[in-house]
């Protein structure tokens, strides 16, 4: 079982390139499953079933492991018979007939309007960096637009007299999403004025935001800015890389807003990702309850 294994590992590394990590993590998730066959007296991928899968995944639950570390093992099991399919040393996968664990989706982490303010009153308008992290910042919560995309924009694709940008998200996939005026006010100030001050020597660049050293700002220059502003305004609550896009989400449809419109902004393919903003609306609606209710909490 093991000489099979490690030949999946090369497997793995040689014809799909695979990351160090990546074929440690699916060595690791199989070894903890052939230890398991082989307590059970199984010395042969021919004589598993479906029960010794399902028996293997019910053990890891009886350890605590979470239901994501659950559905990673099930992945590694069913990549490793795919190969033993491929390879002729199994006639059968009996992996396809476990069903994958259910993942427990997160709420996303939401700032309060006034937490949003903080933040955007934060930068110094003084300061030709405080101009473009200004327009950065009011141009995440305007549009709810992912941060990877946010650095991705050229000026080519800010149209401020129609009101809008053109977004290119997951999968190449363009979408048109309407500017605040407070937006298009701040955008207008950056790209006609400050931005050519941080080009440097870079004239020719088309990156819409540009960092310290002259060219297209990076994801990890983009959180650095927005924790220290959120340090500087003494913000308490969890600032992610997304936590704008999050709230700009949650509220529009705190305010109104349908979901497909909503999800249409947001770039989601699936309604359901976007219906958790609805439960992150009820719970603060239950929570204000809770606390203006006189009766409440008797």
């Amino acid at each position: 079982m093991m000489v099979d294994l490690q030949s999946f590992i090369r497997f793995l590394s040689v014809e799909r390139g695979l990351s160090k990590n990546t074929l440690e993590s699916y060595e690791r998730d199989l070894q903890q499953f052939v230890d398991y066959l082989q307590r059970q007296g199984i010395t042969a991928w021919k004589e598993t079933s479906k029960t010794n899968i399902a028996g293997f995944l019910s053990q890891l639950k009886l350890l605590g492991r979470a239901t994501a570390t659950l559905s990673r093992n099930l992945v590694s099991i069913r990549a490793f018979y795919q190969y033993l399919l491929r390879e002729r040393l199994v006639d059968a996968d009996p992996s396809l007939f476990i069903e994958a664990p259910k993942l427990e989706k997160k709420l996303p982490k939401v700032l309060s309007v006034e937490e949003v303010g903080k933040l955007l009153d934060a930068p110094h308008l003084e300061l030709v960096s405080g101009v473009r992290d200004k327009a950065m910042l009011e141009l995440l919560y305007a549009t709810g637009i992912r941060v990877s995309e946010l650095i991705s924009m050229n000026v080519d694709d800010v149209h401020l007299q129609l009101g809008f940008i053109r977004c290119m998200g997951k999968g190449n996939k363009e979408r048109n999403i309407p500017l605040s005026s407070i937006a298009i006010r701040c955008l207008t100030a950056y790209i006609h004025k400050d931005r050519k001050k941080l080009l440097k020597k870079s004239a020719d660049e088309e990156a819409l935001f540009i960092g310290h050293l002259g060219t297209r700002m990076t994801r990890q220059g983009f959180w650095k800015i927005l924790k220290r502003y959120a340090n500087e305004m003494k913000i308490e609550s969890e600032i992610t890389p997304h936590a704008l896009r999050h709230s700009f989400a949650a509220h529009l449809i705190e305010n109104g807003a349908d979901l497909r419109s909503v999800q249409e902004m947001l770039g989601h393919s699936d309604i359901s990702s976007t219906q958790l903003y609805v439960q992150v609306t009820k719970l603060k609606m239950k929570d204000v309850y809770n606390r203006a209710h006189p009766r409440a909490n008797m």
